[in-house]
């Protein structure tokens, strides 16, 4: 009788399937391992409704690390001691080959849980190193932990510097794929006049000053409009901005819609101004698109990975509201120009194209699976 060959596990640990960037990346990744033959398992420590959370295949299992009722105790140290016990339990029952983390205190919860089993743990730093790990505390805990790691995935450059020589030894580069939905023919027609933004309503992303600069250029540029999609706590603070500055009928904030490609794709330009990002999606899915880009250099390098300064789009100090207005100016006032930063921007549509992509992640998983 032909033996049947196990299956490898690949398991993936984050914090929930809520609609965000990192969480799109794991269950993208957690498609293609799916596709090519994986089993795999998703573990996330809460669960949103439904229609809030990314949907998952039928065939990759979900399973919950939080305490239930029954198993939460009135002392904190207890139940954080609680879900360290009940995640080590999830790795020896589901015994995956492989985990990959991302996020945080998640990281180190993964490497800590693992030890004594036999899955092999992967931790990854999705976002800005400093922000994820923001204290003296955790910057000493993520240089004494992720030496544990069997694996340890960055998204840029830059962004080892914030870590030890050890780690940083042990640490690969791997980019985001680029969602399919943005896997398309550039649009080559007369363009909107509109200037794009796609991002959560919060502090970071500072649409305050694209706001300001936009209302700066309101008078050279009248048939223009500025729409930024998302939604979050500055929505109230952002629309009566747009009041005092005169300019309510010219700024939309419809939210988050479902279908941003084609929503955006026939703009005029494209503006991300976050203070801090790690690689941010909006901003691959905006150079995919082909629109023209003005982006700020964010620390983690996470902007000088995907952009050329004055080559696919436009560079500019984070915070720089003169910067801003400049860069706008001159992208409007030259649209040929424009266009010409649009064209280039969409080959980063080979460069970061899904097959390629989740290639270099499953190469990096059989290399750390099969040692």
């Amino acid at each position: 009788m032909k033996k049947v060959e196990r299956k490898k596990h690949v398991a993936f640990y984050i914090g929930s399937l809520h609609k965000g960037g990192a969480e799109r990346v794991f269950v993208n990744l957690a498609e293609f391992f799916l596709k090519e033959g994986y089993r795999v398992t998703m573990v996330t420590q809460y669960q949103y409704p439904a229609a809030e959370e990314y949907v998952l295949p039928t065939e990759i299992k979900r399973v919950l690390s939080d305490l239930d009722s029954k198993e939460t105790h009135n002392s904190r140290i207890v139940n954080f001691f609680c879900r360290i016990n009940k995640l080590h339990g999830i790795w020896k029952r589901e015994q995956p080959d492989l985990v990959l983390s991302c996020i945080g205190k998640n990281n180190f919860m993964t490497v800590v849980t693992t030890m004594l089993t036999k899955t092999r743990p992967v931790v990854s730093v999705v976002g800005e190193a400093k922000e994820e790990y923001p204290n003296k505390l955790m910057h000493l805990l993520a240089n004494f932990l992720f030496p544990f790691a069997s694996g340890v995935i960055l998204q840029t450059e830059r962004s080892k510097d914030f870590f030890s020589k050890r780690v940083q030894k042990k640490a690969v580069i791997l980019p985001n794929s680029l969602n399919p939905n943005f896997i398309k023919l550039r649009y080559e027609g007369e363009r909107d006049k509109r200037i794009v933004a796609v991002g959560r309503l919060d502090a970071n992303k500072n649409h305050e000053m694209m706001i300001r600069a936009f209302a700066a250029l309101r008078d050279k540029y009248p048939e223009y409009t500025l729409t930024i999609y998302g939604e979050g706590e500055l929505r109230g603070y952002l629309e009566e901005l747009a009041g005092k500055l005169g300019i309510s009928e010219r700024v939309f904030l419809p939210g988050v819609i479902p279908d941003v490609a084609a929503q955006i794709e026939k703009a005029a330009l494209f503006l991300l101004t976050s203070y801090s990002e790690g690689v941010s999606n909006a901003l691959i899915e905006a150079l995919a698109t082909g629109l023209p880009v003005i982006s700020t250099d964010v620390p983690s390098g996470g902007t000088v990975e995907l952009m050329t300064d004055g080559v696919n789009g436009l560079i500019i100090p984070t915070g720089d509201q003169q910067a801003l207005e400049k860069a706008m100016d001159y992208m409007l006032g030259d649209p040929a120009y424009a266009e010409r930063l649009g064209r280039e921007a969409a080959k980063i549509q080979d460069r970061l194209a899904p097959e390629r992509v989740n290639r270099l992640w499953q190469d990096y998983f059989e290399k750390i699976i099969c040692r």
